[in-house]
């Protein structure tokens, strides 16, 4: 179901570089990776479904974020006629306060498979709930974390990339061995698609382990990347959110210690790694996105529904100066 940006495309080259047979539906807005069928749709207009309405397939991928409702109508017009229905979640499902270590048992949010518009963490437990509904335990509920790698176009991994290739005093947030957790979005479409074809269902938590690197690593690897002399200049978290700089937003990737850290980058994964989750080290991410993103002219594309990240440059250069960082004017 679309299979064109991000983790659809991700899941789409996968699945053609194995020889499979692969139908694309979407709006025929962006290329499709060359080799896959495509039929042409709009899931959330009446009648956007016509292409579906006849065909059998092994598994269908479904990336789906907005309203439920449509991961609902998909479902029920393929019940009967697909083997696994994969639907990429997140682990937003899982209700506030979330404890570091937390397995696919712990509580979620409320949703429903009918709802229209809703926030993101309903709109995600509405989509595997309707993708439960028709499917049962034939249904994959995909939980991902923090997704990162060729193609995103979110703008967290390209923001940090293009702040490190712009050089000068860069305000690194810390602590700087804080543990993250994030997945390639190639290693989350190998990990599905072998899942699809072992016929696993139910919920997985999908990211790497906790330290798979740290923020100093991640970082560390951005500057290496980009051949940048840039000095990374760590800075406690207090002085940081003093300033009014928001985690995750204002600075990508990035949380402070406590529940949303914990909830994001200390999740439990042991389940995956036992199915044989492996992930790439975060060297080849970060140049692997670094030589994507030259390719498209530096400036990677932008999901509508999704707001602008990154830090103001004058914000930077106030809080640097802050703490005695000398700043170009």
């Amino acid at each position: 179901m679309g299979g064109t940006e991000f983790v659809g495309r991700a899941v789409t080259e996968e699945a053609l570089a194995r020889g499979w047979d692969v139908t694309l539906l979407n709006r025929g807005r962006h290329e499709a990776p060359k080799g896959a069928r495509v039929l042409l749709g709009d899931r959330t207009a009446e009648g956007g479904l016509a292409a579906l309405a006849e065909g059998e397939w092994d598994a269908v991928v479904d990336t789906w974020s907005a309203a439920p409702s449509a991961v609902r109508d998909a479902a029920r017009l393929l019940a009967g006629r697909v083997g696994t229905y994969v639907y990429v979640s997140s682990c937003s499902v899982y209700r506030h306060p979330r404890a570091a270590g937390l397995a696919e048992d712990a509580p979620l949010v409320d949703g429903s498979p009918d709802a229209g518009e809703v926030d993101y963490a309903q709109a995600k437990r509405g989509g595997e709930l309707a993708a439960a509904q028709y499917f049962g335990d034939r249904a994959l509920l995909v939980r991902a974390g923090l997704i990162l790698g060729p193609y995103e176009n979110i703008g967290r991994l390209p923001w940090w990339l293009g702040r490190l290739a712009r050089g000068g005093p860069v305000l690194a947030p810390g602590p700087r061995d804080a543990a993250l957790q994030y997945i390639d979005a190639r290693d989350l479409a190998v990990w599905m698609l072998d899942a699809a074809a072992r016929g696993l269902g139910g919920p997985y938590n999908l990211v790497s382990r906790s330290g798979h690197t740290t923020m100093g690593g991640f970082l560390e690897a951005c500057a290496r990347a980009v051949g940048s002399t840039a000095g990374l200049h760590w800075t406690d978290p207090e002085p940081i959110l003093a300033a009014g700089i928001g985690p995750w937003t204002d600075l990508p990737v990035w949380l402070p210690p406590g529940d949303l850290y914990d909830g994001i980058h200390r999740i439990g994964v042991g389940k995956a790694l036992a199915s044989g989750l492996r992930c790439r080290p975060v060297e080849e991410t970060v140049a692997d996105t670094w030589s994507w993103l030259r390719g498209v002219g530096g400036v990677a594309p932008q999901r509508p529904d999704r707001p602008y990240v990154g830090l103001d440059p004058e914000k930077e250069a106030e809080v640097l100066r802050a703490t005695g960082v000398t700043t170009a004017s």
